[in-house]
């Protein structure tokens, strides 16, 4: 769900004429079918899930707040995977919640509703859309490289809908940085660079070439879950295989 915005078995297997493996998208109540590379690396049953994440969704605040309690009790491991959602969006003409006020409102009700009943603080209304989610998420790729991604992500997205200071801007930034033992001095520039545009651009293609169309998105055996509602099933799969009798 967008804010604005593998694996012994494989469900569906291989097409023998096409060479494309075909991958089963949860999300939003409805099961779609989608095809995926051969050349898209499959998840050891046993291994991560992958937690595809742009800096920028409303809903991927939710996640993030509430990943670690999930970890500890599943006993799963997440990989924490940020990218350009925004991307793809403009790639299939989705428009944003912000040119849509009643969705918008319905979005920021259900943010509020979900926060609630996992016990997550937050503080409404927040800065959104962000004025520049790309640099907030080349500072998340460039922590995914040195070690860490996860804690930057956290710190940015608490000072955004906790302290209401806008993600991917002054003073957030910085004060999320040296949070973490970070020099945002060193941080931004290196964001900024040509190598970790690079990265960036790599780890968004990586998306395409899963189907992904939004955030946040679990990719674990095979199977795409969308929306912070469908963690559950994602860790579900991951660990057994089988969501409401489906094998």
């Amino acid at each position: 769900m967008v804010a604005d915005h593998q694996g012994c078995r494989h469900q569906g297997g291989v097409n023998e004429v096409t060479g494309f493996r075909n991958f089963r998208v949860f999300g939003n109540g409805r099961l779609k079918r989608a095809r995926t590379s051969l050349r898209v690396a499959v998840m050891p049953r046993n291994d991560e899930i992958e937690f595809w994440f742009s800096v920028g969704s409303t809903y991927t605040y939710l996640t993030v707040s509430r990943l670690g309690q999930v970890e500890a009790a599943s006993g799963v491991r997440f990989r924490w995977r940020p990218f350009s959602v925004l991307s793809i969006m403009r790639e299939m003409n989705n428009i944003p919640f912000s040119t849509k006020p009643v969705k918008a409102a319905y979005m920021w009700r259900d943010i509020e509703r979900r926060a609630s009943f996992h016990g997550l603080s937050i503080g409404l209304p927040v800065p959104f859309p962000l004025k520049d989610s790309d640099l907030a998420n080349r500072v998340a790729v460039l922590g995914e490289t040195e070690g860490w991604c996860v804690d930057y992500v956290r710190a940015t997205y608490r000072r955004w809908f906790v302290d209401g200071t806008e993600a991917g801007s002054e003073p957030n930034l910085s004060e999320s940085l040296v949070e973490i033992g970070q020099d945002p001095a060193r941080v931004v520039p290196l964001a900024r660079s040509d190598t970790i545009g690079g990265a960036y651009d790599a780890a968004t293609d990586e998306a395409r070439r899963l189907n992904i169309f939004g955030v946040p998105t679990f990719v674990t055996r095979g199977e795409v879950f969308w929306g912070d509602d469908r963690l559950e099933d994602a860790v579900a799969w991951h660990t057994g295989g089988d969501i409401k009798g489906l094998k």
